[in-house]
């Protein structure tokens, strides 16, 4: 009697510990104060913010090459973000040609490619640089309250590539359409499911990932792994993606810079769409959404062919599925990360946040455009003359109007500097 007594027991806690597993989050988890979403609105002030990324990118020749490329992701233009200008800093060491910034196909991604020349066996080389963005703050306070889980007819067709299934977001394996189905029990309202959603992804199974990350035993960054042992960013961001996906959100991965204290190869973030609003940024590293802007540079917006082109992180060797942020046209050439202190790193700084009337900001943002459309395209063109003097003003004043914005809150000092700018670039004649 005793026997089988013992044998129940033992039955019903593996059965407890396996449903307790599959449960959903309780609302106790939904409760935590989302502390960062501090900015409070207002229709007569415009919160502007002027970020700036760096980039230690070292790399070593393995074989005597001839010259190369290294494409490296570049801030996109997006509705809240809009490039300035970068430049290359003066102990950078590669020999480099000439750079251009580029629009890749799948939009609004762009990368800057470097083109470097030939190097000798076991020479190496670093490309340091800056990227300036200006960051108009969206807080997402004008949300709706209640949206509900759309049909596949409701979205607009261009979104609806990201519902697919992809290598590292495999929405359509059994044990993440059945987690997928649970987070959505008792609710119909997209907002509260994505909350659900981001405090999963980040706290699930977290004493795994602690053990991951202090013995550095780091695998796969896929979903379904993810769900198994929990992950980094990566891992997280692509479990967010699959638990949206298989509720027929589209969700996609971001690559970032952010505002960390600590240097770091990449971030990765999620975004999820809401019809009639657009899409919402998504912190599952932290288990916050929706999150502000002015918290990071947005790199890339990663495609499902980017899901499905991934790479092995280069400092943990078994992490693997992490999308690309940078390609080297070289087998011979390659990238040096023996850590992020001697190696190839990135980080993201804050340098100064304006706050000023809609009129000044909007104006402000205008300019910047403009001027960063006209600095792309005359970047890396062969300039001579006259032409090259006044690309060479423009991008003095372009730096000008950045120290303008450190130093003081005059955002008309800004527009006047990028004003002096386009007066420079209306002046070459190709």
């Amino acid at each position: 009697m005793n026997k089988y007594y013992k044998k129940n027991i033992a039955f019903f806690i593996v059965l407890i510990f396996f449903i307790l597993s599959l449960a959903p989050i309780g609302t106790s988890i939904e409760t935590i104060e989302l502390k960062e979403n501090s900015y409070d609105s207002n229709d007569e002030i415009l919160a502007l913010y002027l970020l700036r990324g760096e980039h230690y990118l070292y790399f070593n020749a393995t074989e005597v090459v001839g010259s190369f490329n290294i494409k490296y992701a570049f801030p996109a233009e997006l509705d809240y973000q809009f490039p300035i200008i970068m430049e290359i800093l003066n102990d950078s060491t590669a020999n480099i040609i000439k750079y251009r910034i580029e629009n890749e196909a799948n939009v609004p991604n762009k990368i800057v490619n470097f083109s470097i020349s030939s190097m000798d066996m076991e020479d190496s080389g670093l490309i340091h640089f800056n990227f300036y963005v200006l960051v108009k703050n969206k807080d997402f306070s004008d949300l709706p309250k209640k949206i509900k889980i759309p049909k596949k007819d409701d979205l607009p067709p261009e979104t609806t590539k990201w519902l697919s299934k992809s290598k590292v977001v495999q929405k359509n394996r059994i044990i993440i359409r059945l987690r997928a189905r649970q987070m959505k029990v008792l609710t119909n309202n997209v907002l509260k499911l994505a909350k659900r959603i981001a405090l999963f992804s980040r706290l699930h199974r977290y004493p795994l990932f602690f053990i991951q990350y202090k013995l550095g035993l780091y695998r796969s960054q896929d979903a379904f792994t993810a769900l198994l042992i929990n992950g980094e960013c990566p891992g997280r961001s692509h479990l967010g993606c699959a638990l949206f996906r298989a509720n027929n959100i589209p969700a996609r991965v971001v690559l970032a810079n952010r505002d960390y204290p600590f240097w770091y190869e990449m971030h990765y973030m999620t975004e999820y769409y809401l019809p009639s609003y657009g899409w919402i940024l998504t912190e599952v590293h932290k288990g916050i959404t929706p999150y502000e802007t002015k918290n990071q540079i947005i790199l890339r917006i990663c495609y499902p062919e980017d899901e499905n082109n991934t790479q092995t992180d280069f400092i943990n060797k078994k992490m693997k599925g992490i999308e690309r942020w940078f390609w080297i046209d070289n087998e011979f050439v390659k990238p040096f990360y023996k850590d992020l202190v001697e190696g190839s790193r990135c980080s993201m700084f804050r340098e100064k946040e304006v706050f000023t009337d809609n009129i000044s900001g909007e104006n402000a943002i205008i300019i910047t455009k403009n001027v960063f459309d006209k600095y792309e395209y005359y970047l890396g063109m062969s300039l001579a003359g006259d032409n090259l003097e006044y690309f060479q003003n423009a991008t003095n004043y372009q730096f000008q109007a950045i120290e303008q914005l450190k130093i003081s809150n005059d955002m008309e000092s800004y527009i006047n500097y990028l004003e002096k700018a386009n007066g420079e670039y209306e002046k070459i004649i190709i």
